[in-house]
């Protein structure tokens, strides 16, 4: 029998984020215990997290189609009754770093046709810009080590409109926008719930839950709460040794689990729910018309609940069970329901379970976690940040924590396929065929848990900064995994993603271990030397692969930046040729760079480290000066391009004013005196260099004296002069400069696209501010104007850079023909307020990120509830692309802290 609960009180106003301390305190102590505890290996605080992705549907890892058709071979129509073979998918969900378990929230309102399991969405062919999530959820907290985390998500009343979405997204066309939830009316009068999820842990394994469902509507309404617990599906595939199917028992007001690998795992509720069993496995019989393993298979109490079938197991056993609540909450009301989840007993764990408290140890973990959240993230933020950005960067960081998800991926299995299901003989020879060392089992830094549910290489890297400021042993470890054995392909390339492990992201890896390094107290040298020796291997790809000429200028492909140029610079070019590229030239002249000064760092305790250090000083020194020798600067135009090179030796420059002309600048360090003379082989090559190949004085000759006296050295791509020229580009509001960050291309394309007649074909480039208007390389991300933050802290850490070289002695003027003169830190500083401007509310109190969207802008339940978009428009700084925290966006933390610098 259903156990139905009435609540009776009211409430007016609910809190929307968890209060956010500006002032220090000494009580983060309790989660850098913790953090330092599982860094030794003593306490596993890591062990269990929101591991879950959002979305396990539609990836690759469960396409087994002949012709790679991931999001039709396993649509969202299937995932409610089809057995996942890599990993799970829920809402709010946590699990073990294994992916042993997975607990989530299951809702249903008495009117939609299934339950909310996961989190709805077109894929890439349904939506007209690409993948896009038609849900609204937010990660609003969550500690390094999760032992405090909070979730929220917004639940229709009136029947979810799915169909309605799909229509009228598949009617619209690339140049108008996406239609969204809101747009539905779905929310109109508030007729919905608000969901909140609190975690705290008591233990490593030990996790203490808050359920709180408000009914914002005018009127009494039902909701049908599930929490569901379920072992991931290993026994399906008739993998050897793989065969035994742990159990879930329902026991009153719990679930009891045993598993021979796990133990007992106990899922207790308070009040009566009833308990809900069935069984992880395919509905054979639904999907495709054949008998299945079990009469209760995973779509089970889907079933029951909302059809009243006779589809959950009798007997209360199975391997995804669910706690039922059937709570009737009055308009303005909410409901509140406890449940503690905890692992019990080690294997076999053969006797009865105990019960868990629910009362006043619970009470007492939930306020000791939340409070020692409040304690940590104040001592992190700085006094000088108000609380608006104090508030944006604790939910910065919600995010990147959330984002964490278990990857399961072994690749060679993947292409042979399991016993009994042999894929598609094609399949040898399609999709990352050439990856088949690659086995991933592992807990990864994803870019969000819904539109990017997988690690994508260059995104990990910006994502590890930010998580170094909280968690530097987590972005230690999440950079050299991308390094093992089992990921770097024996020919030295970092995989890139999963749709294409062999594309070539940008080689931003050795940047981002400094800025670790450097965030964590520069003192962890064994991991910069783990890092630096397989980027050794990396970078030696890059030059055999992608310096097609041998000159030391670098091809590349589209390194991330999509539909940037003219033609999509990862397929075949319209003519034959090759096209040499200045961002790709630039990344490796920037990794030179990276690579001298880990040598460096390193010398300092193994001199041999010495040697290494000149190979990278000359080589950067070739690449730096072969752009100028090559053609890529346009010393009429003050700028880089692309140029494609024909085969006659002839060369077309591609006069996009983009970032790829802008991304040099990141190329850039400084020598001190001191360096010189603690490595005097360094010292002497720099001196032979500048006697014997005075050609490359521009790139190494710029000297002066800092504050200290000491002498220094510029090693940049960009000299002194080309430095001016190019920021005054850069810093001109009507090319890159907007009021919220810098653009991804020049505003001038606009009036003044450029073309481009290659093959007899033209090829446009113009200025687009917001959504792309062509399918070009996916057409679900635009890098034709809108500002993308990556690219951004980039350009904003180079200029710190030079501003670190010249100092005030350099002043520029900002904007470009203002007449007003900046230092370049003030500039930096300024960029920096520009960016974080994007998230914070304005003199209006309306955040630029929202757009013209007034639910999200003054309604009081949504407006503190901050999204951190893909990429955002160029002009008014609207968020775009991805919604639901692409963990890159979270660079806006560091830029938090560091323009709050004490």
């Amino acid at each position: 029998m259903t156990s139905v609960v009435k609540f009776v009180w009211n409430i007016e106003d609910t809190e929307v984020i968890t209060e956010v301390p500006v002032a220090g305190s000494t009580g983060s102590v309790a989660e850098r215990t913790r953090l330092a505890k599982a860094d030794a290996g003593e306490q596993a605080w890591r062990a269990w997290g929101p591991y879950v992705s959002e979305r396990a549907w539609g990836t690759v890892r469960e396409d087994y189609s002949e012709h790679g058709t991931a999001w039709d071979y396993f649509p969202h129509d299937h995932a409610r009754s089809r057995a996942y073979r890599w990993n799970e998918d829920g809402m709010a969900g946590i699990c073990d770093d294994r992916q042993t378990f997975c607990f989530a929230l299951a809702l249903w309102n008495g009117k939609d046709p299934i339950l909310k399991e996961r989190m709805f969405g077109l894929g890439g062919d349904g939506g007209n810009h690409g993948e896009d999530a038609k849900e609204y959820w937010w990660y609003q907290d969550s500690t390094p080590t999760h032992s405090w985390m909070r979730w929220r998500y917004h639940y229709p009343q009136a029947e979810f409109p799915y169909d309605q979405l799909v229509r009228v997204n598949a009617e619209r066309g690339r140049d108008e926008t996406e239609y969204e939830l809101v747009d539905t009316g779905v929310f109109d009068d508030d007729r919905y719930w608000a969901v909140t999820v609190d975690y705290a842990k008591a233990s490593p394994t030990d996790l203490c839950m808050v359920i709180t469902v408000a009914n914002r509507g005018d009127e009494e309404a039902r909701l049908h709460v599930l929490p569901t617990l379920w072992f991931r599906n290993t026994w399906a595939w008739r993998l050897p040794g793989r065969d035994q199917i742990p159990t879930l028992t329902g026991d009153g007001d719990r679930l009891v689990g045993q598993h021979g690998d796990l133990g007992q795992l106990v899922l207790q509720g308070d009040g009566a729910p009833t308990t809900l069993l069935c069984d992880n496995d395919s509905n054979a019989e639904r999907l495709w018309g054949l008998p299945g393993r079990t009469p209760y298979p995973k779509d089970g109490i889907n079933d029951h609940v909302v059809a009243g079938a006779d589809t959950v197991n009798p007997d209360g056993v199975g391997t995804k069970g669910a706690l039922q609540y059937v709570l009737d909450v009055p308009a303005h009301g909410q409901a509140e329901i406890r449940l503690r989840l905890s692992l019990t007993a080690p294997p076999p764990a053969v006797g009865p379970a105990p019960r868990l408290d629910l009362a006043a140890d619970f009470d007492t973990t939930v306020a000791a976690r939340r409070a020692e959240a409040d304690d940590f993230f104040a001592d992190l933020i700085p006094r000088g940040a108000s609380r608006d950005e104090a508030a944006v960067a604790r939910q910065a960081i919600a995010g990147l924590m959330w984002g964490k998800q278990f990857y399961h991926f072994d690749v060679a299995q993947w292409l042979r396929g399991d016993p009994g299901s042999a894929p598609p003989a094609g399949r040898r020879f399609g999709r990352n065929s050439a990856w088949s060392h690659m086995n991933s089992f592992d807990v990864i830094s994803m870019p969000d848990p819904w539109e990017y549910p997988w690690y994508a290489a260059w995104d990990l890297a910006f994502h590890c900064v930010t998580i170094a400021r909280v968690d530097p042993g987590f972005a230690k470890q999440q950079l050299l995994l991308l390094l093992r054995e089992w990921y770097l392909h024996p020919n030295g390339q970092i995989p890139a993603y999963e749709w294409a492990f062999g594309d070539v992201n940008p080689p931003v890896h050795a940047w981002a271990a400094l800025k670790v390094f450097e965030i964590d107290g520069g003192r962890d040298v064994d991991f910069l030397a783990r890092v630096m020796h397989k980027l050794l291997l990396n970078f030696t790809w890059w030059v055999n692969r992608k310096d097609a000429g041998g000159n030391n200028v670098f091809e590349g492909g589209f390194l991330g930046l999509d539909n940037v140029g003219p033609f999509d610079r990862s397929a075949a070019l319209p003519v034959a040729g090759v096209l040499e590229q200045s961002d790709g030239t630039g990344w490796m002249a920037m990794y030179a760079l990276n690579l001298l000064d880990m040598a460096l760092t390193l010398a300092v305790r193994d001199p041999t480290y010495a040697d290494i250090a000149t190979k990278f000083f000359e080589h950067f020194t070739y690449i730096a000066a072969a752009a100028y020798e090559q053609g890529l600067w346009d010393d009429e135009d003050s700028f880089f391009y692309d140029v494609l090179r024909l085969p006659d030796g002839s060369k077309v420059p591609l006069r996009v004013r983009s970032v790829v002309g802008l991304l040099p600048l990141a190329a850039t360090t400084t020598l001190s005196s001191a360096t010189l003379a603690r490595l005097p082989e360094l010292a002497a090559r720099l001196r032979w260099f500048l006697t014997n190949k005075p050609e490359y004085a521009d790139v190494i000759g710029a000297r002066r004296l800092a504050g200290d006296g000491r002498q220094q050295r510029l090693l940049s791509m960009v000299g002194p002069d080309q430095l001016v020229r190019v920021l005054a580009r850069m810093l001109d509001e009507d090319e890159f400069l907007s009021p919220y960050g810098l653009r991804t291309l020049s505003r001038r394309h606009h009036d003044e696209p450029f073309t481009v007649s290659l093959g007899g074909q033209d090829f446009t480039v113009g200025y687009e501010p917001a959504e792309s208007t062509s399918g070009l390389f996916g057409g679900n991300s635009n890098w034709r104007g809108p500002i993308w933050m990556p690219t951004n802290f980039l350009l904003i850490s180079a200029v710190r850079d030079f501003a670190g070289f010249f100092g005030d002695d350099l002043l520029v003027e900002y904007p470009t023909r203002s007449g007003a003169k900046h230092t370049l830190t003030e500039v930096a500083d300024d960029l920096s307020r520009r960016l974080i401007a994007l998230f914070v509310p304005d003199a209006w109190g309306r955040r630029p990120i929202y757009g013209a969207c007034e639910l999200f802008q003054t309604h009081p339940d949504w407006k503190d509830l901050v999204a951190f978009p893909e990429y955002f428009h160029g002009d008014n700084g609207a968020g775009l692309g991805a919604w639901h925290q692409t963990g890159w966006t979270a660079l806006v933390v560091d830029l938090i802290l560091t323009l709050h610098r004490d």
